[in-house]
């Protein structure tokens, strides 16, 4: 993950370009988080979480702010905004209590959503509806 190299008489870490952030299933952080690059999050934080790259929410994971991505996995529970400037995807133990604005967007099965959705359109954007996973339950 990183190396540990003396110059000078001090230690220097490099760390890698593609790495991913990860905050631990038995970590709570209260703040906001800022991150350039993938990041997975499996505990709770406390404050809004903005990642230039892919965010993935694992299944024990609780956000209680707003969320700004670039393209998101969610499986655990958010209680905010999300904003995705490209793609959202709700897996099945999702739950959202916010507004979600997105470029697309896929709810799996048993995922629970409440709140309004707005997709953004671009100049060369299209609208797909794929029938054989959309699922509508009351």
């Amino acid at each position: 993950m990183f190396g540990n190299n003396k110059e000078k008489g001090r230690s220097k870490f490099s760390f890698a370009a593609d790495s991913i952030s990860s905050i631990a299933a038995s970590m709570k952080v209260l703040g906001d988080i800022e991150a350039e690059h993938d990041m997975r999050i499996d505990g709770h934080v406390v404050g809004n979480v903005y990642c230039k790259a892919k965010m993935v929410l694992g299944e024990t994971a609780t956000i209680e702010g707003d969320i700004h991505v670039h393209n998101a996995d969610i499986m655990g529970k958010i209680i905010g905004n999300i904003t995705a400037d490209d793609m959202l995807c709700l897996k099945p133990k999702a739950h959202i209590n916010g507004n979600i604005t997105v470029g697309r967007l896929i709810i799996e099965p048993n995922a629970k959503f409440n709140g309004k959705c707005t997709m953004s359109e671009g100049p060369n954007s299209e609208t797909y509806v794929d029938e054989s996973t959309m699922v509508l339950q009351n």
